[in-house]
């Protein structure tokens, strides 16, 4: 089943983005290797794809897994949880019905 894995980033995020987005990306990408990623991507802070200096206010994946928990496992052990990136994670069931 897919799952959204919703982040809340903390204010003045950018730098810890910054310095923990490469070990992000990789998780990422293996998903994505391995068939399971959906989609992928951050909110940023501004209504441009550049927000520049004003950062991102938190993150969207929406992957599969076998289960809530371990969805629910792999988001608690992303690099930017640890880098302290993420105020809150929320991950919910989800299911794709169109495009």
């Amino acid at each position: 089943m897919y799952y959204a894995i919703i982040s809340k980033d903390v204010t003045n995020s950018l730098p810890l983005r910054k310095k923990a987005r490469p070990d992000h990306l990789a998780r990422l990408e293996k998903l994505r290797d391995e068939g399971r990623l959906l989609v992928a991507g951050p909110f940023p802070a501004l209504d441009t794809n550049d927000p520049g200096d004003a950062g991102f206010t938190g993150s969207l994946v929406i992957a599969e897994f076998a289960s809530l928990e371990k969805a629910q496992e792999w988001a608690e052990t992303d690099p930017y949880v640890s880098a302290g990136v993420y105020e809150s994670v929320d991950v919910r069931p989800y299911k794709p019905v169109l495009p």
